[in-house]
């Protein structure tokens, strides 16, 4: 069985990737999330054979049968992290460890295989390298890595797969939102809930963000840019975004983030966050924080930032709330000023540009 702790893998290089000229235009203006670099990473998994057959190939469809399980009963999981340029011009992922980590968590929850971390960290560091010359050279940019893992079985019954296919593809990325927006606008879902104590709330899965996006339609039609979800029991409690956690800053320093109970993703970003503001000697506290608190805080000035945070959007301020009961403005309804210090905090370790006390960064050539 092929379940050691590394695999060979066999690299056949993309024999027409895209034209260098071509690919300068494209990085450009690359976006987020509509640009593919040449080539990606599949590895099996099977009952029998464990981990094996692992390869980078170029990047092309999925031949798949209409009955693998992942079409039926929606057995899949990914993570979302990105690979920078560091101001010396070598190349590093930030915290990978942790993204393979919760990728074992959320297969676990999911009843899927885990993958090794030494595997995970394998196939994300080998695509980065045969496809380091899509790095965008925009402000910003980054190679944002796309690990994800289904069940390709073919069968229909309702029962953990016994085979899986893991991939990876990297984007390369520019701004999240849209540009020039210094703050954004958020909706308050009161009709749907994104999870539940006892679901997969925690998982990072297909599933979730599915479920998400309904609400995140009446956010857009309300002119919002994102959805904030309450508590699914008592529809009281913040939670987070469709795909963010929040932090809220309070006028005497102190910051409030909602804990991690089972129905929030124990983000990445958002810890390192937490690690931050206390180097900082703030008090970070986890606990529940109401959405009747978050509007009279604000009212009465007492909240004085909120903003939230993800890799994605890496940190963002929130700027207004609005809800079928009105609206609140947070602070003077634009970028605040710790949540700036945080951010510049976070993006000049991910960058290379101040001391990296922890050893979050990971330089790889």
């Amino acid at each position: 069985m092929a379940n050691a702790k590394a695999l060979e893998f066999t690299i056949e290089r993309n024999s027409a990737p895209v034209e260098a000229n071509e690919r300068a235009k494209l990085l450009e203006n690359p976006g987020f999330g509509n640009l593919f670099t040449d080539h990606m990473v599949v590895i099996r998994w099977s009952e029998n054979l464990g981990w094996h057959d692992a390869n980078i190939k170029k990047r092309g469809p999925i031949q798949m049968n209409p009955a693998s399980s992942v079409l039926h009963y929606a057995q899949e999981i990914f993570e979302g992290m990105k690979a920078y340029r560091l101001a010396d011009g070598s190349t590093a992922l930030f915290r990978p460890e942790e993204n393979a980590k919760r990728f074992q968590a959320s297969a676990r929850r999911m009843a899927m295989p885990e993958l090794p971390v030494e595997v995970f960290l394998q196939s994300v560091e080998k695509l980065v390298e045969i496809d380091r010359d899509w790095f965008p050279s925009v402000d910003g940019g980054s190679l944002y890595l796309r690990p994800f893992m289904f069940a390709s079985e073919v069968f229909l019954g309702v029962r953990p797969a016994k085979e899986y296919l893991y991939m990876v593809i990297a984007s390369p990325a520019g701004e999240y939102f849209k540009s020039g927006a210094t703050a954004v606008t958020i909706w308050v879902s009161e009709d749907y809930s994104r999870a539940a104590p006892g679901g997969t709330g925690a998982a990072k899965c297909g599933g979730n963000y599915a479920a998400s996006l309904v609400a995140q339609a009446e956010a857009i039609e309300q002119h919002c840019d994102q959805v904030v979800f309450l508590d699914a029991a008592e529809r009281r409690w913040v939670e987070e975004l469709g795909g963010m956690n929040l932090f809220f800053v309070m006028d005497d320093g102190k910051l409030i983030t909602p804990p991690l109970s089972g129905t929030i993703l124990p983000g990445i970003t958002r810890e390192s966050i937490i690690v931050l503001a206390r180097e900082e000697g703030l008090e970070v506290s986890e606990e529940p924080y109401s959405i009747e608190q978050w509007r009279g805080d604000a009212t009465s000035g007492k909240l004085v930032e909120t903003f939230a945070c993800g890799t994605a959007a890496v940190v963002t301020s929130v700027g207004m709330v609005k809800s079928r009961h009105g609206e609140f403005t947070i602070g003077s309804g634009g970028p605040g000023q710790l949540t700036e210090k945080l951010k510049s905090r976070l993006v000049d370790i991910q960058r290379g540009l101040s001391e990296d006390r922890h050893d979050w960064v990971k330089r790889l050539f």
